[in-house]
């Protein structure tokens, strides 16, 4: 049977909304009534149209994350209308199409994140619902150009993207730049984001209908990372070195990363879904002035300035597909075994 959803309308009260709960490790998302929300004074509530998937929230299930706590509502992003504020909060906001920035308590240092940094959907509770309450410095305005399934599948992989290829990496027009596991939507807003300012640039994947479908959103190439002989045939294909890699699986082909930057290069990391790396010559790091940096989601200054560079080149995120928000397993599933070209969006009007 379907679910059966309350709308939520501005300014009216509703006794209960729907959200998909999560009460432990490997346990199934449930649907529930919850609570209709209340903003705290310097809060807002956001009735969401749109949630997207991501890797953490898969990650979070599995109980490979840090700092579980159940029950929780997972789900970093959302794009919806705010229906209630608090009373420190702008009023303007009312009413307003938004996106959510899912980053909570970055703190004042650009550079890096302060103590109470943390990630919308764990531990405070998501997107996987009608309903989402968060600080009002985290609502932005939708891009109008964009969709709201499409809205909702920009923030945190766009605000990662973003940092990686700009903040960290400082790619340039020109600049040969790597980008690894394409399928991801991380790599995919990378994609085009360092196309639109005229780099050029390579992708790896293990499924050939992925690398076709980059080179159709405008990479010049790739390989399959799951050939032996991947860094060699990267290298001829492409023409040379790299001065900017962006990576989120680490494991036993970050040394191959390393091996392929020019004098110079950058490599930017953003995760480690294949583990921690094997195979590094620390001497092709220091003899060519290589810089290793990481990066992790990005500041407020950072979305804003993700925010506003989509806006000017009108981006638009890759959607693979869009379930109802009661079928959020099924894309939990597409997901974990690598099925996905873009991002995976949960309707949850």
């Amino acid at each position: 049977m379907p679910l059966q959803i309350r709308s939520v309308a501005l300014a009216s009260t509703v006794e209960f909304v729907q959200a998909m709960v999560l009460d432990g490790v490997a346990q199934p998302l449930e649907a529930r009534e919850v609570d209709d929300l209340a903003p705290g004074v310097d809060e807002a509530v956001v009735r969401l149209s749109a949630a997207a998937v991501n890797h953490r929230d898969l990650w979070i299930r599995k109980g490979t994350y840090a700092g579980l706590r159940f029950p929780v509502v997972p789900g970093s992003d959302g794009c919806g209308e705010v229906v209630a504020v608090g009373a420190r909060a702008d009023q303007h906001w009312l009413g307003q199409r938004v996106v959510l920035d899912p980053v909570l308590g970055w703190g004042h240092d650009q550079r890096a994140p302060g103590a109470d940094f943390r990630i919308l959907g764990l531990p405070d509770d998501g997107t996987f619902a009608q309903q989402v309450r968060v600080p009002a410095a985290n609502l932005v305005a939708a891009p109008e150009h964009l969709g709201d399934h499409a809205a909702a599948a920009l923030p945190l992989a766009g605000v990662t993207a973003y940092r990686a290829l700009f903040s960290r990496g400082d790619i340039r027009p020109g600049d040969r730049v790597l980008l690894t596991g394409i399928g991801g939507g991380v790599a995919q807003l990378a994609l085009l984001m360092a196309d639109v300012v005229g780099a050029e640039v390579w992708v790896t994947s293990s499924a050939p209908e992925k690398l076709a479908a980059a080179v159709a959103l405008g990479a010049a190439g790739g390989v399959s990372y799951r050939d032996p002989a991947w860094v060699e045939d990267l290298r001829a294909r492409s023409g040379g070195g790299f001065q900017v890699a962006v990576d989120g699986a680490g494991g036993d082909g970050f040394g191959g990363l390393v091996e392929l930057l020019a004098p110079g290069g950058r490599l930017v990391s953003y995760g480690a879904t294949r583990g921690n790396p094997s195979g590094l010559d620390l001497r092709r790091v220091f003899w060519r002035q290589l810089d290793l940096m990481g990066t992790t989601m990005g500041s407020p200054d950072d979305f804003a300035a993700m925010i506003r560079f989509v806006e000017m080149h009108r981006l638009s995120p890759v959607v693979d597909s869009v379930v109802g928000l009661g079928e959020v397993e099924s894309a939990l599933a597409r997901m974990d075994a690598g099925h996905q070209f873009g991002k995976l969006v949960l309707d949850c009007a």
